[in-house]
């Protein structure tokens, strides 16, 4: 099966769960929404940038372009995604202008027509992270990217290995592995920032008081270490990178 036929399936799949697993799912994703627009928020703000015209390219079941709506950030939000499942539960969500069908390569939207476009979550799904990111470039001022940095200790272990595969994971990657696909783009970071994740990701499939304790435990040494210690940190556990692109200067 190609990359491309695989990667539908696996999100058709995603959106097309029995009524219970769907909402479970999506109290998830919409928990993690909120820390991709606060990531969102901090790094247009660093960048000086203030959009008008919002695009999310792999936008899901639009969480995150409801969260920002809800922020009131962007005058009009758009998404485009692969998976028709995912593009009927987006088109639902009133903080979204509109949301359409996407072939995965080719945006079907003029050069500059948006301020910012949006990947989060999705470079390290794609087979040609690179020229992803380029396409969204022609088509946005800007371009925010977020990837999780899996290429650590605790990444390797089996079980997150299988979970990794499980989720359509193409590639294990590092921080200097994400500059290195912004450069190869042809695009500029303009600001950057990490995040260990919030107690209550770590916490929100714990089923029973031992499991989140163990949850909170877990949390409270990783804040630590990151803190005291982010280049250890970044090679021990799995931690959030986001980043703003801009076109070279000039």
């Amino acid at each position: 099966m190609h990359d491309s036929e695989r990667l539908l399936r696996f999100y058709e799949q995603a959106y097309s769960q029995p009524a219970d697993a769907a909402r479970r799912y999506s109290a998830w994703r919409a928990l993690g929404a909120r820390g991709k627009a606060d990531h969102v928020v901090a790094l247009c703000e660093r960048a000086g940038v203030r959009p008008q015209r919002v695009l999310e390219v792999g936008c899901g079941d639009g969480a995150l372009l409801s969260e920002l709506g809800a922020r009131g950030f962007g005058a009009e939000r758009v998404g485009v995604e692969i998976a028709p499942a995912a593009v009927e539960i987006a088109r639902s969500h009133p903080q979204i202008d509109a949301v359409e069908l996407f072939d995965g390569s080719r945006l079907p939207f003029a050069e500059n027509e948006f301020d910012v476009g949006i990947l989060s979550h999705v470079l390290e799904h794609v087979p040609e992270p690179a020229a992803l990111l380029r396409e969204v470039g022609r088509v946005c001022g800007a371009v925010l990217v977020e990837v999780p940095l899996e290429a650590n200790v605790s990444a390797l272990r089996a079980g997150r290995r299988a979970h990794a595969a499980e989720v359509g994971h193409l590639r294990r990657l590092s921080r200097a592995d994400a500059r290195a696909i912004v450069a190869s783009s042809g695009l500029q970071i303009a600001a950057e920032l990490e995040d260990p994740l919030p107690l209550s990701v770590h916490r929100f499939f714990a089923g029973s008081p031992r499991a989140r304790t163990a949850a909170t435990i877990r949390w409270a040494l990783r804040s630590a270490l990151y803190r005291l210690a982010p280049p250890l940190a970044r090679r021990s556990f799995t931690l959030h990178y986001a980043c703003l692109c801009l076109p070279p200067a000039g």
